[in-house]
């Protein structure tokens, strides 16, 4: 079955929190999630979800200072980043959400410090996620968005999974950014499927409403169904007009929200 999460990163943006969840209610989605939504008490973004009759799926941690995209990799930013967790998981474990995206940050990948860095700051990070049953999210970012990120390619984020060896880490498959990328996404996700936490869309290349670009996502979803995936598949595009004038989108792939 599949099922969409409004990421109210993007939907509805130029709305406070509260407003975007209630917002995603009445559009028909049964789930969100945030990127940082850190500016508004946990428990009020609780009542907003419950209002509106939707769960949380997940976050990310804070990406640091003015310029910086997560500090996961940063060699002599390790408490830093530990806070950051602290401060994620506290939300995640207040709104009921499965998953915390733990970004990584802009870093050398060929530097042996930073992978050591991040594998240990991942291993720590893990275990304080599992005290609230909390998981762990790796995404990989495509260099065209973002250059000078620690992991562009799918298969490198499943090589740091497989070291911090914690069963709460999990990959999050955008199919946006690996699509721009690397490419062969279908084959990328059967074989990464069994490490797959969370699966996130948007149109290629223009990142916006899914009903555009060279993706045909009315066949990729049926084939994520096909495959037996049974979690959220994000929503987190960049609207061509206004959240609410684009959402003929799902049931034009032949999935309505409703």
């Amino acid at each position: 079955m599949i099922r969409f999460s409004a990421n109210i990163g993007f939907l509805w943006a130029e709305r406070p929190m509260t407003e975007r969840i209630a917002a995603a209610g009445r559009a028909g989605f049964r789930a969100v999630e945030m990127h940082w939504p850190y500016d508004t008490p946990a428990a009020e973004l609780a009542a907003a979800c419950r209002d509106a009759g939707v769960e949380v799926v997940g976050l990310n941690t804070l990406p640091g200072k003015p310029g910086e995209f997560g500090l996961g990799a940063l060699v002599g930013r390790e408490r830093d980043f530990a806070e950051a967790i602290e401060l994620a998981v506290g939300f995640a474990s207040a709104l009921g959400a499965p998953f915390v995206h733990a970004m990584a940050g802009d870093a050398d990948a060929g530097n042996p410090a930073a992978r050591r860095t991040l594998v240990a700051n991942l291993r720590a990070a893990a275990d304080r996620a599992a005290r609230d049953k909390v998981g762990l999210l790796l995404e990989a970012l495509n260099p065209r968005d973002r250059a000078g990120y620690f992991y562009h390619r799918v298969e490198d984020a499943l090589s740091i999974l497989e070291e911090v060896g914690r069963p709460n880490v999990k990959l999050m498959f955008d199919i946006y950014h690996v699509s721009v990328a690397q490419g062969d996404v279908l084959k990328r996700l059967e074989v990464m499927l069994p490490h797959v936490g969370h699966i996130q869309i948007a149109a290629v290349p223009s990142r916006a409403e899914p009903d555009e670009g060279e993706i045909a996502y009315d066949r990729v979803l049926r084939t994520i169904e096909a495959l037996g995936y049974g979690g959220w598949i994000g929503a987190e595009y960049k609207p061509r007009s206004g959240t609410d004038a684009g959402l003929g989108w799902p049931a034009t792939l032949g999935f309505p929200l409703r």
